[in-house]
């Protein structure tokens, strides 16, 4: 190995690096899809958004360097997952405040 890896694998990133870059994709993607979410369910679906996009990118031969690359490949993870979610869970089309005035 040339090089240490970070939290699920990706080079570079820390643990908290890794919450606040979920977050904000996840809040973005939520924003983009129409979907709103409390904070930690924003983070849960940027991390594994991240994992996702970080995926992706690997298949389609893209290198993810930097914070801002992965923002975007955890922006177009987390929009891949919320709008599957949104598929296959005609309940999940609703956000928080859909639901709870």
């Amino acid at each position: 190995m040339d090089q240490p890896l970070g939290i699920l694998g990706t080079p570079d990133v820390g643990f908290f690096a890794l919450l606040v870059i979920g977050g904000l994709a996840g809040w973005v993607a939520g924003m983009v899809t129409g979907v709103r979410h409390w904070l930690p369910t924003n983070v849960l679906v940027g991390v594994a958004g991240s994992w996702i996009g970080s995926q992706l990118a690997d298949l389609l031969g893209i290198v993810v360097r930097g914070s801002l690359g992965h923002f975007i490949a955890a922006l177009v993870g987390s929009i891949l997952i919320i709008t599957v979610w949104q598929r296959f869970n005609p309940e999940g089309r609703q956000g928080y405040s859909d639901r709870y005035p």
